[in-house]
């Protein structure tokens, strides 16, 4: 059970390109977003469609597949867990941002 505490399981589509980073360790790191969709029907009887947009990390090997395989408009399955960190920007506010790590990655779809 100790596996399930922090983990995030998603099905979307990217909404840009991936941006890739090589690090001077030599690591990679591959920052995307995905956006969920789901609909459902309001206390009028009409259809309503709510999208979610979701920021993603991915690092070493899974990132190298991300620069390699992914690209705008791709549907992907991911599995990872929530990361909050908080950063002061350059005006000096401080800002928070809520991200997933991704440990797995599926890409879903016909292929091109």
């Amino acid at each position: 059970m100790n596996n399930m505490r922090n983990k995030v399981q998603l099905i979307g589509n990217l909404g840009m390109n991936p941006e890739i980073k090589d690090l001077e360790s030599g690591k990679k790191v591959a920052k995307f977003s995905i956006a969920t969709n789901e609909s459902y029907k309001n206390a009028k009887g009409e259809k309503v469609e709510d999208t979610q947009w979701h920021n993603l990390v991915a690092w070493g090997k899974t990132a190298e597949i991300v620069e390699k395989y992914l690209q705008k408009g791709k549907e992907i399955a991911v599995e990872g867990k929530l990361i909050s960190r908080s950063y002061d920007d350059k005006d000096g506010n401080k800002r928070y941002v809520t991200e997933i790590l991704v440990n797995d990655l599926l890409m879903l779809g016909s292929k091109k």
